[in-house]
C-alpha cells in the first residue's frame, strides 16, 4: 500500500467574474454570442447540450445553432451552478429539476438591465 500515490488535484476553473453582459434583446443568438454573454467557450455549451436536457437551442441549415433568450438564461444558470456554487453536473441536473425553470433575478441583474438600456439612450 506504500506504493500508492496522492492523486493530482482537480483545477476547478478560475473564479468567473459575476459581471455579465447584459442580455440584448433579440430573437435569436448564435452560439459565439451565447459564449461572449455568459463568458462560457463555444465547446463548453456543445457538452452542456449533451449533459442537460433543457438546453436545446434551435437548429438550422449546416447544424448552426440558435438560442433563444430563455436558453441563455438557462446557460447562465448552469453556469452558476457549476462554477460559481461548486455543483458537479449531475448535481446541478438535480438542482434544475427540483428547482425553478427560470433563475431568480437579483436586485443586481435588474441594475445591470437598466444601466445598460439607460446606455443605449445617452
Amino acid at each position: 500500500m506504500s506504493d500508492l500515490k496522492p492523486t493530482k488535484k482537480i483545477k476547478k476553473p478560475a473564479k468567473h467574474s459575476n459581471a455579465l453582459p447584459a442580455i440584448p434583446e433579440k430573437r435569436y443568438f448564435t452560439i459565439g454570442e451565447v459564449s461572449h454573454l455568459c463568458d462560457t467557450k463555444p465547446h463548453v455549451l456543445r457538452y452542456w447540450e449533451q449533459e442537460f436536457s433543457q438546453l436545446k437551442p434551435n437548429k438550422r441549415a449546416g447544424n448552426r445553432r440558435y438560442y433563444r433568450y430563455e436558453d441563455v438564461l438557462l446557460v447562465r444558470r448552469i453556469r452558476e451552478l457549476l462554477y460559481d456554487k461548486g455543483f458537479t453536473i449531475q448535481g446541478a441536473r438535480a438542482q434544475l429539476r427540483s428547482g425553478p425553470k427560470t433563475p431568480a433575478i437579483t436586485r443586481k441583474d435588474v441594475i445591470q438591465e437598466l444601466q445598460a438600456i439607460l446606455k443605449d439612450f445617452a
